[in-house]
C-alpha cells in the first residue's frame, strides 16, 4: 500500500464531472493498493499519515501532526501510484490490486481513519473518473510505501 501525502491549504475533487467535495487546511492523501496488501497495512498506514509531523508549530516549525492541528483528510483511490515503471516507457500496473480486492481496503482506510481523527474523512469515489485540485501549503509532499517501512 503506497501513499502520496500533500499538506494542503484546501484540495478539491470533482467526481464524474458533477459531484464536487473539499476539503480546508490538512492532507490531501493519494493512496494505492496492491494485491499483496492487507488490513494489517492499512492500519500501519492511516497510523503513519495521522500521526506525521508535518504540520508547524507557533515556532514555525514542522512539529505537528493532523491530529494535533485539526485539519481536514482527503483520501483520493489512486491505482497509477503502484505504477512500475522498469521496462520500457509505459508504466505497468501489475502490483495494482484488482477491484475486489482493494476496494474492501479502501474502504478500511477510510473506516479506520474517520475513527482516529474523529470526524468525517473527504473522499473520492473508487473507480470513478476524478479531476483533483489542490493548494499545496509549503509544498509539502510525501510518499510512503507500507511494504517499506523506514
Amino acid at each position: 500500500m503506497r501513499v502520496i501525502i500533500q499538506r494542503v491549504k484546501n484540495a478539491q475533487v470533482i467526481i464524474d464531472k458533477s459531484e464536487e467535495r473539499t476539503v480546508e487546511s490538512g492532507l490531501l492523501v493519494f493512496l494505492g493498493i496492491e494485491a499483496a496488501d492487507y488490513a494489517s497495512d492499512v492500519e500501519w498506514l492511516v497510523n503513519k499519515v495521522l500521526n506525521l509531523r508535518i504540520f508547524n508549530d507557533e515556532n514555525e516549525i514542522m512539529n505537528r501532526s493532523l491530529l494535533d492541528s485539526g485539519g481536514g483528510l482527503m483520501v483520493i483511490s489512486q491505482f497509477t501510484i503502484m505504477a512500475s515503471t522498469k521496462k520500457g516507457n509505459r508504466p505497468s500496473y501489475i502490483r495494482a490490486a484488482k477491484h475486489e480486492h482493494a476496494f474492501p481496503l479502501y474502504e478500511l482506510f477510510l473506516t479506520t481513519a474517520k475513527v482516529q481523527l474523529g470526524k468525517k474523512v473527504v473522499s473520492g469515489t473508487f473507480g470513478s473518473n476524478m479531476e483533483v485540485s489542490l493548494i499545496n501549503d509549503g509544498p509539502v509532499t510525501i510518499q510512503i510505501d507500507s511494504k517499506n517501512k523506514e
